[in-house]
């Protein structure tokens, strides 16, 4: 017997609603692992695996453990083909262009300061001004910096430490 199309709805509706009752939540535990703790990271991914499984659910096994298997398939390919795609794709640099700063008064001192910073920054290396530039100006933690660069985040914190100290001598020495 055919199923009408709003039973067959109703169905497949059911059955990604217990797909996704009983796996989701190992599943982001799974994701989180694979992105090293990226919460947002995996939080998309483990969404387009729910999006691959609704799209193909005819392909999904039927039985729990078979169907557990298809979605951490999926999950771990998805993880591979960000990883490869970030490989594959050139760094974004972010250039620090402190002229639109607005100075909060026009007297001599504020200018004095302006160039004093900009004077700082540009002695720094094109990896600390990109560093601190990640940090303060676009506010991203030291473990999405960490991320994006794939290195450990204690490395993050000891390059921001020195960056840092470079800034102030070369604000001291300006």
């Amino acid at each position: 017997m055919l199923l009408a199309p709003d039973d067959a709805a109703t169905g497949r509706a059911e059955r990604m609603t217990a797909l996704h009752s009983e796996h989701a939540r190992d599943l982001l535990r799974f994701l989180l692992t694979l992105t090293r703790g990226q919460r947002q990271t995996a939080e998309d991914l483990a969404q387009e695996t729910m999006l691959r499984a609704w799209r193909h659910l005819d392909s999904v096994p039927a039985e729990p453990a078979n169907a557990r298997r298809w979605l951490f398939t999926v999950a771990r390919r998805l993880v591979i083909d960000r990883a490869r795609l970030r490989l594959t794709r050139p760094a974004e640099v972010h250039l620090v262009d402190m002229t639109w700063i607005p100075a909060g008064d026009d007297t001599t001192g504020a200018a004095l300061a302006t160039h004093a910073m900009r004077d700082a920054l540009g002695r720094l290396t094109p990896g600390q001004r990109a560093l601190l530039s990640e940090m303060y100006l676009v506010g991203r933690s030291a473990e999405e910096v960490a991320g994006r660069l794939g290195v450990p985040i204690g490395t993050v914190k000891s390059r921001t430490h020195y960056a840092l100290q470079a800034l102030r001598t070369g604000l001291e020495a300006a």
